[in-house]
């Protein structure tokens, strides 16, 4: 069975601006660098012709791959959703560890889109899994494999 998968406006429109700069831009210079390398002579020891070929080959997945997420994702635009206190794909959550009471924030995006330094976590990590369904005021524990952690949801924000 085929499932979508979520992706936050933003995520999908830098995975547009890859995809533009790679067909735009990398894959004209690395054609121009394969003729160029072609004109040396032979291509049996030719190094600059076997280095086009394989960022070439990287470069062709690297389309392939971006233009296969971009047509599996059901893109979600969390500002056009009427705001609730409710935990779901998209939202910003702010939460209190009621272990030492530090705050921290998150948003909830997915998978390719996660970036824990930027305050982004995926939708199948742990955090996110333990939080999804649930209303500012509610606890949720986090099974990790460090251990469990309870956090209480503080705000809910859409951003």
């Amino acid at each position: 069975m085929f499932r979508k998968v979520p992706m936050t406006k933003e995520g999908a429109e830098r995975l547009r601006e890859e995809l533009q700069e790679l067909k735009g831009v990398k894959r004209p210079k690395i054609i121009a660098a394969i003729a160029d390398s072609r004109e040396h002579g032979d291509l049996k020891e030719n190094a600059e012709y076997h280095a086009a070929r394989e960022q070439q080959s990287f470069c062709e997945g690297r389309i392939k791959e971006i233009e296969g997420k971009l047509a599996d994702a059901e893109i979600i635009d969390i500002t056009s959703i009427a705001p609730t206190d409710k935990v779901m794909f998209g939202v910003t959550v702010t939460l209190i560890n009621l272990d030492d009471d530090k705050e921290v924030r998150y948003q909830i995006v997915g998978e390719d889109e996660a970036d824990v330094k930027a305050g982004k976590i995926s939708i199948g990590s742990p955090i996110a899994r333990a939080l999804m369904g649930k209303e500012v005021g509610d606890e949720a524990v986090v099974k990790a494999p460090g251990g469990e952690t309870s956090y209480e949801i503080d705000a809910v924000e859409h951003l």
